[in-house]
């Protein structure tokens, strides 16, 4: 089962400076078991959790064995394919099934722009909401601190998704800094609809890198500070099965 959801995506920063921007681009939802085969696009484990020799079923059941879950009898993903050699995701989402069809883990999967990535397994309530404590540097001007609120209910028709960060507050207590929200429709992954994706949103994973950075030039341009990254920081873009690999 492959589809593609043509999404509007929203980064939203509340807290010290308010700011907004929007871009548009697709993504494919894709059955691990069964990836799809396409000129030009490919999903390699090296490009998401784990070992990068192995695929990324594979990683997924040992990232969930590690933390003593069973194996799935299914798991779908939500991401960019490597596409022309380059891929970028911001947030991969894993959904887990078992043999009966019931949604067992979600998994959300953080990259940023120094290569590092990070996991989160989410124990979420039946709206696909889930709390986790945030544990990774993403954005230069956050430090790792506070908290996720995420949203991520199972894709269908529509897709849905909020991650909101929620740090201390000068009055005590937390306060929404940064929300991002993905809003999209599912499309079939036909071949005319592929190209029709690519065509609309080219380069797209480059175009996403480069807005990043992008707005954080801006940001830093505006007076925002930089928080910099610490050793343990830069450890934790390294996770538990990267490093038992290394």
């Amino acid at each position: 089962m492959t589809s593609l959801y043509e999404v509007l995506v929203e980064h939203r920063r509340t807290q010290t400076l308010s700011d907004a921007f929007t871009h548009r681009m697709s993504l494919w939802l894709v059955d691990l078991d069964d990836l799809p085969s396409f000129p030009g696009v490919s999903f390699r484990g090296a490009d998401h959790l784990g070992d990068p020799d192995h695929s990324i079923r594979e990683n997924v059941d040992a990232f969930l064995a590690a933390r003593g879950r069973a194996r799935p009898a299914r798991v779908l993903m939500l991401a960019h394919p490597r596409t022309l050699g380059y891929v970028f995701n911001p947030i991969s989402l894993y959904w887990a099934y078992s043999a009966t069809g019931e949604l067992t883990e979600v998994v959300a999967e953080v990259h940023n722009t120094y290569g590092g990535r990070h996991h989160y397994l989410l124990d979420v309530d039946a709206a696909g909401r889930a709390r986790v404590d945030k544990e990774f540097y993403v954005s230069p001007f956050f430090p790792v601190d506070g908290e996720y609120r995420m949203k991520v209910p199972e894709p269908g028709e529509t897709l849905s998704a909020t991650v909101v960060l929620r740090r201390a507050s000068d009055e005590g207590g937390l306060e929404t800094a940064f929300v991002a929200t993905m809003r999209g429709r599912r499309r079939p992954a036909t071949r005319r609809n592929i190209v029709r994706a690519m065509l609309r949103h080219p380069f797209v994973t480059q175009r996403v890198s480069l807005a990043i950075r992008r707005r954080g030039v801006a940001l830093y341009l505006r007076g925002l500070p930089v928080v910099k990254r610490s050793a343990a920081d830069v450890d934790r873009g390294l996770g538990q099965l990267e490093r038992a690999a290394s």
